[in-house]
């Protein structure tokens, strides 16, 4: 399955939908890595490791840049950015699936230069766990 068509919307707090997002361009890796914790003691003759709690990494989303019009997701975005609320995430594949989890959230516009585009990233601060909905 190619990423053409993954989407990312937003459910500000209070609200009872989600509300797609324009101009999504890249998504990051979805899921946990847990940290190996050593739990070696002197009797053993290898070392053992636990699995500790999980780090989701970065996740970071790139849009096209796009601020003409009132309500695009570039302010829509910036508004929940500064007012420090959690929001609630919903990705979705082509084939249906969906993640979703809450997060607070911040956005960094990217630098040009001759013949590039500009781009804006929002960045997530994971605040629930990732929730997978398989399509039916």
């Amino acid at each position: 399955m190619l990423a053409n068509g993954i989407t990312l919307s937003v459910k500000k707090s209070g609200a009872t939908s989600y509300a797609a997002l324009s101009g999504l361009k890249e998504v990051p890796e979805l899921g946990m890595e847990p940290e190996k914790v050593d739990n070696t003691t002197l009797a053993d003759k290898i070392k053992i490791t636990e699995l500790g709690i999980g780090d989701p990494g970065d996740l970071a989303y790139t849009f096209k840049w796009d601020n003409k019009e009132a309500g695009n997701s570039y302010r829509e975005l910036r508004e929940i950015a500064d007012s420090g609320e959690t929001a609630s995430f919903e990705q979705k594949f082509p084939d249906g699936t969906r993640f979703q989890f809450d997060a607070q959230c911040s956005l960094k516009v990217g630098g040009g230069g001759v013949n590039a585009a500009i781009e804006y990233t929002l960045s997530l601060g994971l605040q629930s766990d990732i929730t997978v909905i398989d399509p039916t």
